[in-house]
């Protein structure tokens, strides 16, 4: 069949909408019609080689080349066809996207780390996780990768049974997107990884949309005070209508706000979500972190940043943690669910969060928005729910 999607052809972009052809789903696969797409930060990291490399520079190097790629991984949609094997899923059935796909069977997924599953670790591998070939193709008949193996920017997409999340048919579709990405990822990082409770002081530093859903994630969870740290005055403000207590510009300024709320303490959990991670952002996120804490980095660096500077003794004499999360540390196929209930009775605000919803053809706009700080959360809206 032709749909259209949103296509990067190499490192730089832009981003390309245009019609391909797709394949019928094979054994353990399934066709899905997009309804919503989340606009995420990592599909832009990739975008500008952050998470990337130019084809040029992968075939100087032996490897397989990753573009022309179609985009997008924060998604839900309805399921149009299923292939042979897959009972989980039948026509009809809403669904949310796992840009970690859940085999269910190996170490990781049997000791309840479903976010370590070995299936999931070649998401930006091009090909399908089934057999390491193509449904997606060019116009011109290339093959074409998609995206953490969803391609949640096209108006149809075949991915994996593993990758997608049965949601109940009474949740809208386009909120529902959130809990691809933003939701579990944020409030997880929060609540997972830096296990937030009653009473508890938190800051999040980078205000978007993981950082949005870390907020709440501390709200729902019982914390007294959440300090949101943002540069853009916009996503301060927006925190606060969260549930944020108060709000920094940066660091420095959260450091002394931090310290005359707490008496000196610090924070009990800091979770680190801006748009990329530098080395500066650790440090100072430590700073803000009490003895016996827990600071977590939950957004992307660049992968030409390999270290950072911090102070050795003060980490290891202070019992702090540093942590690292992928997927808030959440678990799919149990944990979406739970988010969608907390959704359900008007505890996690979805909606809210989503600023502007925006056609395919906008997409370009759409970043552009996002980059410039205009948005918390952008959704492609594919007009089917």
């Amino acid at each position: 069949m032709r749909s259209r999607a949103a296509i990067l052809h190499d490192v730089g972009g832009p981003w390309s909408v245009e019609e391909f052809e797709l394949d019928p789903p094979r054994a353990g696969e399934v066709l899905v019609e997009m309804a919503a797409a989340g606009l995420c930060h990592s599909d832009d990291h990739i975008l500008k080689g952050d998470m990337s490399a130019p084809n040029e520079v992968l075939r100087s190097l032996g490897l397989p080349t990753m573009f022309p790629t179609i985009g997008g991984h924060e998604g839900s949609g309805i399921v149009r066809e299923v292939g042979d094997g897959v009972t989980e899923f039948a026509p009809g059935d809403h669904v949310v996207t796992s840009f970690v796909a859940v085999c269910g069977q190996c170490r990781w997924c049997a000791t309840g780390m479903e976010y370590l599953c070995d299936a999931g670790i070649g998401t930006l591998t091009p090909g399908m996780p089934t057999d390491g070939t193509f449904r997606h193709h060019t116009s011109e008949g290339k093959s074409l990768g998609h995206i953490s193996k969803i391609g949640a920017f096209a108006e149809h997409t075949v991915v994996a049974a593993d990758s997608l999340v049965k949601i109940e048919p009474e949740l809208s579709l386009v909120p529902a997107a959130l809990l691809a990405c933003a939701i579990p990822t944020g409030y997880g990082s929060a609540v997972n990884r830096g296990g937030v409770r009653g009473g508890d002081t938190v800051v999040v530093i980078g205000a978007g949309g993981i950082g949005t859903g870390a907020i709440q994630g501390a709200r729902i969870n019982g914390a007294a005070q959440i300090v949101a740290v943002d540069p853009v005055e916009f996503k301060q403000k927006s925190a606060l209508r969260f549930g944020a207590t108060h709000s920094a510009a940066n660091a420095a300024e959260a450091l002394d706000l931090v310290r005359d709320l707490t008496y000196g303490v610090m924070a009990d959990a800091v979770v680190v979500s801006p748009s990329l991670i530098t080395p500066d952002d650790v440090r100072d996120a430590l700073k803000l972190t009490r003895k016996g804490g827990t600071c977590v980095l939950t957004g992307m660096t660049s992968q030409l940043t390999h270290s950072v500077k911090l102070n050795l003794q003060d980490f290891i004499l202070m019992n702090k943690t540093l942590a690292g999360t992928v997927f808030g540390s959440c678990n799919p196929r149990a944990d979406v669910v739970r988010l969608a209930r907390l959704y359900q009775t008007s505890q996690l605000m979805l909606d809210e969060m989503i600023t502007r919803r925006y056609r395919l053809d906008d997409v370009n706009d759409a970043y552009a928005d996002l980059l410039n700080g205009e948005i918390i959360r952008g959704v492609i809206d594919f007009g089917i729910s």
